[in-house]
């Protein structure tokens, strides 16, 4: 049997595709700025690679789960009908059933803990706690806090701050405030792809009782406050640099990501509304890469 498009209905391509790879950026770029921070210190040996790798391990994985999540919760809802503005999605598609994509969020969310399990034996068993913090609030997002204008406040913590210190505390067995600065910069950009995608869907959330931070300030709002989060984060990662006491010429790399950041926000700006703005997700999540590319080499050099 197959779905729309001619994908046979839970194959492997199936399953890929509803794994979204292309949000994986949004899982790697705090990581990719801890490990960097974290490899400033392995001439004096304070650098464990089992734990970055596992961290990485561990935030792709919940990225994928937190993916078939919404995927599965939307489509119970009836959200993902006709009127969906952006990217097709696995269930509402017939790609995938239903039951199958219950079962799937399942398995990768014990994957995700059988990942971090190891974690424990570097950081103590706290880890327990953030482990269960992270599954928790996957879920939750996508259930409850998307849905009541927790969503910004979530990726901050969970893009930003957590990845970012956890991962550089558990590579590092330390953590300081640049370390910290670092994370809230981090936030505030993988905050950018949140932001476009709810000031796209805007009018379909409004109807559907939906509120988001961008259907409770408005539309200019959002607009100045997506540019004013890539601006922000860009001063944020400047005075890290200088606290980490980098090369001059190091500190002007994160400029190239503020001109491509500036120039989405202009043309987001511009289509204002409907599926073109799937194109400024597209370039959000670029620039967020490229971010994290040029915040990694800044440290390193």
């Amino acid at each position: 049997m197959e779905g729309q498009n001619g994908i046979k209905i839970n194959s492997l391509k199936a399953w890929m595709l509803a794994s979204r790879p292309k949000t994986l950026t949004g899982a790697a770029v705090p990581i990719m700025v801890a490990i960097a921070m974290a490899a400033m210190h392995m001439e004096q040996g304070l650098f464990r690679t089992v734990p970055a790798i596992l961290c990485l391990l561990f935030a792709f994985t919940m990225q994928i789960d937190a993916n078939f999540i919404n995927d599965y919760f939307d489509f119970i809802r009836g959200n993902d009908d006709d009127t969906r503005l952006g990217p097709r999605r696995a269930c509402a598609q017939g790609w995938i059933t239903p039951e199958a994509m219950k079962k799937g969020l399942i398995v990768t969310t014990l994957i995700a803990c059988l990942i971090g399990l190891p974690l424990i034996w570097y950081g103590g068993i706290e880890m327990v706690v953030v482990g269960l913090l992270c599954v928790v609030f996957c879920f939750l997002y996508t259930t409850n806090l998307s849905y009541i204008g927790m969503g910004d406040i979530l990726v901050l913590v969970f893009f930003g701050i957590i990845p970012v210190c956890c991962t550089y505390y558990l590579v590092t067995t330390d953590i300081t405030w640049p370390v910290f600065i670092a994370s809230i910069a981090c936030g505030l950009v993988i905050d950018t792809l949140l932001l476009v995608n709810n000031y796209r869907d805007r009018k379909n959330d409004m109807a559907a009782g939906k509120h988001t931070l961008v259907t409770m300030i408005g539309e200019k709002n959002t607009e100045w406050l997506y540019l004013a989060c890539g601006w922000v984060a860009v001063a944020l990662n400047i005075i890290v640099l200088w606290m980490v006491d980098v090369h001059l010429v190091a500190i002007g790399l994160p400029a190239i990501y503020l001109i491509m950041h500036t120039r989405t926000w202009r043309k987001m700006v511009e289509i204002n509304r409907g599926k073109t703005l799937n194109l400024i997700l597209g370039q959000t999540a670029r620039n967020m890469f490229i971010y994290g590319v040029l915040t990694s080499l800044s440290l390193l050099l």
